[in-house]
């Protein structure tokens, strides 16, 4: 029934599985007829601290019944107190602007960059390097700062001002006097879970320093713990001029946040958004930034993290025939698989056999579970996984 109404009345934007999930726990999922999924996707990296947690839940209940929303034109108390938390566990001295996704915040990296290039010299300077291989986001800016060519037919004319480096050797050859920002991601998500080089980061982040250009850091996907820190900023030992997040921030509570050290970049009217930061996903910020401290602190997340690597890298061995490698960092995972033709086939058969995981680019089989995922789930998940292989 639901399946002929999603097709009549929804855009068809997705390749959609037609199931209906109920309810989880953690990082199993139930459907109508009681079959439990194992969860190696987190929807996409947002369910940082699983389906059904109390604590988020009960967090999000308790401001529910108060005030859910009320406008940036009044201070918002959890929006001060989520902004001063996210600076205390990163250590960077910045301040944050809240919007309700990923592609927001990348957009108002970009803002802040353009107005830097603007008002701080001459010549004005508003070239923004991305690499090729890259995912910013969906909307017309975001889009065509993402170096993917394929994602850019159908939706042009797009703001001029980007510029696509092959790698991050490329990079210091393409700066020039118009250039204001390099935007990357420290480990490649929709591109293939491809985490970038330690000492050429810093060798470039060191570059960029001394010639006054910005560095984006597109943490939409790896921050929040993802990678085992707070920021995959701080696991390479940089300090950007811009960190974007998104995804994990709200455990499913949509919330994006762009933070920046250029701390009065901005003046009233230069940026804005109507939901961004508002109460209830200021609270569900909160909310899992307590719960994910507490669980790394313990030892925990790095432990579990660990096994899931060493599953992943003895599942790889195993299945050598079909997988080249096993990529990423952290919770931000994939295998390498050996055509595009068997990355479909396993992603549909893991689905048959009740795991839940996703495609990404270079023929990656991407794995982005809950970061509170236990070992036993873990356990379940590859052996379900193994007989798709």
């Amino acid at each position: 029934m639901y399946e002929k109404i999603d097709k009549e009345y929804v855009l068809h934007t997705y390749g959609r599985k037609y199931i209906d999930f109920t309810h989880g726990k953690n990082a199993t999922i139930f459907d109508d007829k009681g079959n439990d999924y194992i969860d190696f996707t987190s929807g996409i990296g947002v369910v940082s601290v699983g389906h059904g947690n109390d604590k988020l839940s009960d967090a999000i209940c308790s401001q529910s019944k108060a005030i859910i929303h009320i406008s940036n034109l009044f201070m918002i108390k959890p929006q001060a107190k989520l902004a001063k938390k996210i600076m205390e566990l990163s250590g960077y001295d910045m301040r944050a602007f809240f919007a309700n996704s990923g592609a927001e915040a990348n957009e108002g990296a970009i803002k802040i960059a353009r107005k830097y290039g603007e008002v701080e010299g001459e010549p004005k300077r508003y070239k923004i390097i991305t690499l090729k291989n890259s995912f910013h986001g969906r909307t017309i800016t975001s889009l065509k700062a993402t170096g993917q060519e394929k994602m850019h037919n159908f939706f042009g004319p797009y703001p001029d001002g980007f510029v696509y480096a092959e790698d991050l050797d490329e990079i210091e050859k393409l700066c020039d006097d118009k250039t204001v920002a390099v935007m990357i991601e420290l480990v490649q998500g929709e591109g293939g879970v491809e985490p970038q080089d330690r000492l050429k980061i810093n060798k470039l982040s060191k570059f960029l320093k001394e010639k006054d250009i910005l560095l984006i850091a597109d943490e939409v996907q790896t921050g929040i713990y993802r990678t085992g820190e707070i920021f995959a900023s701080n696991l390479y030992e940089i300090e950007p001029d811009i960190i974007t997040i998104a995804k994990g921030l709200g455990g499913g509570v949509p919330v994006g946040c762009v933070m920046t050290n250029l701390k009065d970049i901005f003046s009233p009217g230069d940026h804005g958004s109507t939901f961004g930061g508002n109460y209830l996903s200021s609270v569900a910020g909160l909310s899992v930034l307590d719960i994910l401290k507490e669980y790394k602190d313990s030892g925990l997340l790095d432990e579990v993290m660990l096994y899931f690597s060493e599953k992943l890298n003895a599942f790889a061995k195993k299945h050598s025939d079909i997988v080249i490698k096993s990529v990423g960092l952290g919770f931000m995972r994939g295998l390498r698989i050996n055509s595009a033709e068997n990355l479909a086939k396993i992603v549909d058969k893991a689905f048959e056999n009740r795991v839940l995981v996703l495609k990404a680019g270079r023929n990656t089989l991407r794995f982005l579970p809950p970061l509170t995922i236990t070992k036993d789930e873990i356990e379940k998940g590859f052996e379900r996984l193994e007989k798709c292989f």
